[in-house]
């Protein structure tokens, strides 16, 4: 398993379509992948439970990772929430 904190630098946070971007990238692997936030954890493969968090803009998730191909997805969902987001 492999964890990473990272800030949500998108001026919006994870709304609707950056959500949906995040989804759709959580589920090209075949690793569990969870997003904290605080105290809850979510299924980062469900836009309902992304969307539930109401992450806004400068909040802190943690991104976790577990199975077979965990760096490859951890890697995929930073660079995801840290740059391609951040222009959205």
């Amino acid at each position: 398993m492999v964890n990473q904190e990272v800030i949500v630098i998108n001026k919006l946070g994870l709304h609707a379509r950056p959500a949906a971007l995040f989804v759709q990238t959580a589920n090209k692997f075949a690793s569990d992948i969870m997003i904290e936030k605080g105290t809850k954890k979510i299924n980062a493969k469900s836009i309902m439970g992304v969307m539930s968090l109401g992450v806004g803009k400068g909040e802190k998730i943690v991104i976790q990772v577990d199975g077979p191909d965990e760096s490859e997805a951890l890697s995929a969902l930073v660079h995801l929430v840290e740059v391609t987001l951040a222009d959205m």
